[in-house]
């Protein structure tokens, strides 16, 4: 399960500079919906399910507070009609009590923290994937920006993992940061996993009501051992994640789906993401 990788040399050494590339990106394209599991209650936006002020009616609750601000006539009849000998009405008209009353429960959509894990190892470049990743990292950044997401990118090569981008609304420093980024060297997937989880903790401080989404890119393979890659998984359970699996050709070994599952992430291979897109152009 490890990366065979490159030599020994530091990603900053000169063997290790002179096997960097920096890939092209190709055309944009249309992504399916990426969304974080559940409920949540972040800002408005185009992504995920939100408890909503003015969204669609999903059903009924009792007023939370003393006042009501948005009557379900239906339910609070349901609630009260049963109660009426009780309450001795006599002729038309329902009997009201405070205790019948609700509210309308409305659903819209919340945007969210969509944290990029971009694996930028020489595994990576290899048969010109590097090119493919950046187009697929590239089209989801797009669809951030139109969804009303906040974005960060981590990336990992070398020796280390590094904040590319703090989380921000900016979607052109992305598409400059991701279009610069190098690639070559070994796969610290570990360090990269860890420095996610880092960067999810100061964000939640910041931002408590915006739920996060991972989406990590990478084919799986680690130059560090399988225990210390399980170990920087688990600072990250309960978070919504997808993993991009960028593995390719005849021989695959699988390991984004073993790591998929500890994550506990919907798995997708890289050439999902645009079988049902259609190219467009950046923004």
């Amino acid at each position: 399960e490890r990366d065979s990788g490159e030599p020994d040399a530091g990603a900053g050494s000169p063997e290790a500079r002179a096997k960097e590339q920096v890939a092209e990106v190709a055309a944009p394209y249309r992504v399916p919906l990426l969304a974080a599991p559940g409920v949540g209650a972040g800002a408005a936006g185009r992504r995920s399910r939100s408890r909503s002020a003015h969204g669609r009616g999903t059903g009924s609750r009792r007023p939370r507070g003393a006042q009501v601000h948005d009557l379900h006539i239906p339910a609070t009849v349901l609630a009260a009609a049963p109660h009426q000998h009780d309450r001795g009405r006599v002729g038309p008209g329902l009997v009201l009590r405070a205790d019948d009353l609700r509210e309308v429960v409305r659903e819209g959509r919340e945007g969210n923290l969509v944290l990029f894990v971009v694996d930028a190892s020489g595994s990576m470049a290899a048969r010109r994937r590097m090119t493919v990743v950046k187009t697929a990292v590239l089209s989801l950044l797009l669809d951030a920006y139109q969804r009303r997401d906040k974005i960060g990118l981590v990336t990992f090569r070398g020796t280390e993992a590094t904040v590319a981008l703090p989380p921000t609304s900016s979607v052109e420093a992305g598409a400059a940061r991701l279009r610069s980024l190098p690639t070559g060297g070994r796969t610290p997937l570990a360090a990269g996993l860890a420095r996610a989880a880092e960067v999810l903790r100061v964000e939640k401080l910041r931002d408590p009501a915006r739920r996060p989404l991972l989406v990590l890119v990478t084919d799986g393979r680690a130059t560090t051992n399988g225990n210390d890659v399980d170990r920087a998984a688990d600072l990250l359970k309960g978070t919504a994640a997808v993993v991009v699996d960028c593995e390719s050709g005849p021989v695959r070994l699988g390991l984004a789906v073993r790591l998929a599952a500890r994550l506990d992430a919907r798995l997708l291979p890289i050439e999902a993401l645009s079988e049902l897109g259609h190219p467009r152009k950046a923004s």
